[in-house]
């Protein structure tokens, strides 16, 4: 049994969510929480969220043991991308990319053996 927690269109750059999100896949979900507790990056922050959802879905919706949750995939997807213009010289503008991502965690229960 899996639970999952998407968070929709996150206003941070989809590399920059990528470089945290790859230090949690497949950690325990404690192990993750620390990872992500002292990852000094914006991106820490706002997966921290979407994983406490996706260990809250585990729990309330499958009855799921917390202690024996793991962070089973763990990705991040590119979202919209909001265009703004930027004036320059001899009135021309420059186009600037304010990307957005998809972040999506996925826990599942070990195998106790």
């Amino acid at each position: 049994m899996e639970a999952k927690a998407i968070g929709k269109t996150i206003r941070i750059s989809p590399q920059k969510a990528r470089l945290v999100i790859d230090l949690i896949r497949g950690k325990d979900v404690k192990e993750a929480q620390a990872i992500l507790m002292f990852t000094n990056k914006k991106a820490a922050g706002l997966i921290t969220k979407v994983l406490k959802s996706a260990i809250a879905n585990a729990t309330h919706n499958y009855s799921l043991n917390e202690e024996n949750l793991f962070v089973k995939e763990a990705y991040v997807n590119e979202s919209m991308t909001m265009k703004r213009l930027l004036p320059r010289a001899k009135g021309r503008g420059d186009i600037i990319n304010k990307r957005t991502s998809h972040i999506t965690v996925v826990v599942s229960e070990r195998e106790s053996n």
